[in-house]
């Protein structure tokens, strides 16, 4: 009993002197204004709260999750080409990719993808 004691106080202890360099060296020692700047999120946070961020970015952001889900959409064709009638799957999946392509076109076409303005 006296064994099991010991073992989890040094376990014990060796987890708190752990946990404590963790926090000591992780600290940041500078800071950078690289490191400060606004990463892809469209507004500077050091600016007034109330002004609207760019309508471009929100743009950009909603096309990239309507191809995104349909990404995630079309990586299951693959799987089902081996139980599925071939030119079923063929017409589906090619059908499927004409869908995608032509919502590409319409927003390359509106001006949606243009990142310099």
């Amino acid at each position: 009993m006296m064994i099991m004691l010991m073992i989890s106080t040094i376990l014990l202890l060796i987890s708190f002197i752990v946990m404590i360099l963790a926090s000591v060296l992780s600290k940041k020692s500078f800071y950078d204004r690289e490191k400060n700047s606004p990463f892809e999120c469209g507004f500077d946070p050091k600016c007034s709260a109330r002004v609207p961020f760019s309508l471009h970015f929100f743009l950009i952001a909603i096309i990239f999750l309507i191809f995104d889900v349909e990404i995630a959409l079309l990586l299951p064709v693959m799987m089902i080409f081996k139980m599925s009638n071939l030119s079923a799957w063929l017409l589906t999946s090619l059908f499927f990719i004409f869908i995608l392509l032509l919502g590409l076109y319409h927003e390359w076409n509106q001006g949606a993808l243009e990142w310099t303005k």
